[in-house]
């Protein structure tokens, strides 16, 4: 009996063991043929980048001449939130003029920062209400059962009965 019950133990463990397996997925700019790490400085120009590695992910906003290759691994353990294992950023820098490359930074994960963000809200207007008021809010204001409860109210004429 007790070996029964220690197999069944084991092999409900053995089930049960691939769900806590991380689930691995990645994201960004994937490079096949060629790596943003290869590119060159001096040599090559906006055209040859765009030929060998594709649209960038991003283009910077306050410069159109500095492109982003961006890359990352996240894994999640059963209901847990996702981690970023891995995360490559190559940034290259173009001249304005020749538009030939001036730079090439690559960046990590352990390049990166973390930003504090304000937690505040904007207020709105009004009230939140509770569950209670919201399921007895009605109560008391009547239902149009009793006689004559519009009259005087603005848009009604006196004596009208719709």
């Amino acid at each position: 009996m007790i070996q029964r019950v220690a197999f069944a133990a084991l092999a409900l463990g053995l089930l049960t063991l691939p769900a806590c397996a991380p689930i691995t997925t990645y994201s960004g700019f994937q490079a096949i043929d060629s790596n943003p790490k290869d590119v060159k400085s001096g040599s090559d120009t906006k055209a040859t980048v765009r030929g060998r590695l594709g649209t960038p992910s991003a283009i910077s906003t306050f410069d159109p001449n500095v492109w982003f290759y961006i890359n990352q691994t996240k894994e999640t353990v059963a209901f847990q939130r996702p981690t970023t294992t891995r995360r490559e950023i190559t940034a290259i820098s173009f001249n304005k003029d020749t538009e030939l490359v001036e730079n090439v930074n690559n960046l990590t994960l352990k390049d990166g920062k973390v930003i504090a963000f304000n937690g505040r809200e904007t207020p709105t207007r009004g009230r939140e209400l509770t569950i209670i008021e919201q399921l007895l809010g009605s109560v008391g204001r009547g239902g149009g059962m009793l006689p004559n409860q519009d009259e005087g109210a603005p848009g009604n004429r006196p004596g009208d009965r719709r």
